[in-house]
């Protein structure tokens, strides 16, 4: 009944954008240009780099890595070309079924690239706190069965959500306040009773959340017990240098949304949310492989390879 009458009251909705001033926007076009094409070349860079040298791919970290990488483009890529659309062309609306899809695939993305964060910091706690049983407990098949355990929780999560979703109506205002379909967003538009698809936010999607990020503050929690541990000031330093560029991608991903979604859906804010998903949805996604590139030999050097052999 409802999936029926969203298709009379619902034929797509206005995504209002960047800002509620339109003539403001061009700004912003030259500015998301570049920083999608950022995230477009430096994923893809990263992965190709990695899945191309078979040392660097059998290496645990690199092997997250490169998954984390192609999490980033998927993420952004959910967002940023339809918002660079709307911008060039001043046409707002979406669909209903591309409101929907694009829903599906930011949750997607977004929850596996968490549960990478949290698979990446295990492997980081494994190779400090256990390094004579890293190769065993970290062996290539584990690896891959970790990683596809991160898409395919990632995926159901999302596709739970979007199924909930596509029995609401929305029968009334269709503006959402954001640039790309937002799951609060739409669930404040809803004239439906959302009371079960808000509950289960609160239960399902906090642990979603808060799951990894356990699962990561323990992990460090146990590194920094082992690292303090060493004798040496510069077996401290190696140790803790394996671990900055995760922690950093770890606090500016965490950061923003946990400051969005671990709260109730009725303090949703327009403003304040379309400012910081620009962190997670674009500048994250936009540094990570310099995060994990400028200060890596391997990386650079298997750059450099693929530079003199081309």
């Amino acid at each position: 009944m409802d999936i029926q009458s969203n298709e009379t009251c619902c034929c797509g909705f206005i995504l209002q954008g960047l800002s509620n001033n339109p003539e403001h926007e061009h700004i912003f076009i030259p500015v998301f240009f570049f920083i999608y094409l950022m995230v477009l070349l430096g994923n893809m860079l990263i992965a190709l780099l990695i899945h191309s040298n078979v040392r660097l791919y059998q290496t645990p970290m690199y092997f997250f890595l490169s998954h984390l990488s192609l999490a980033d483009f998927g993420f952004s890529s959910s967002a940023l070309p339809k918002m660079l659309h709307n911008l060039v062309s001043h046409h707002k609306s979406i669909s209903y079924g591309g409101c929907l899809s694009q829903m599906f695939f930011f949750l997607a993305f977004g929850n596996t690239e968490s549960f990478l964060l949290s698979t990446m910091a295990y492997d980081r706690y494994v190779a400090i706190c256990n390094p004579l049983r890293y190769a065993v407990l970290m062996n290539q098949r584990k690896c891959f069965l970790l990683a596809s355990t991160c898409w395919l929780l990632g995926f159901l999560h999302s596709l739970l959500y979007t199924v909930m979703m596509s029995c609401l109506s929305f029968c009334g205002s269709r503006e959402i306040p954001h640039y790309f379909c937002d799951f609060h967003a739409l669930i404040k538009l809803s004239t439906s009773d959302t009371s079960a698809i808000q509950m289960t936010t609160l239960t399902e999607a906090t642990a979603a959340m808060v799951g990894p990020f356990a699962v990561i503050i323990l992990s460090y929690a146990l590194i920094f017990d082992k690292v303090l541990k060493i004798p040496s000031t510069a077996g401290k330093r190696k140790a803790f240098s394996t671990c900055g560029a995760h922690l950093t991608t770890v606090v500016l991903f965490f950061g923003s949304v946990i400051a969005i979604y671990a709260r109730p859906t009725s303090t949703y804010s327009g403003t304040k949310v379309r400012v910081i998903s620009i962190a997670y949805t674009a500048v994250t996604p936009m540094l990570n492989p310099f995060i994990y590139s400028l200060r890596n030999s391997e990386i650079q050097q298997s750059l450099k390879k693929c530079l003199v052999i081309t």
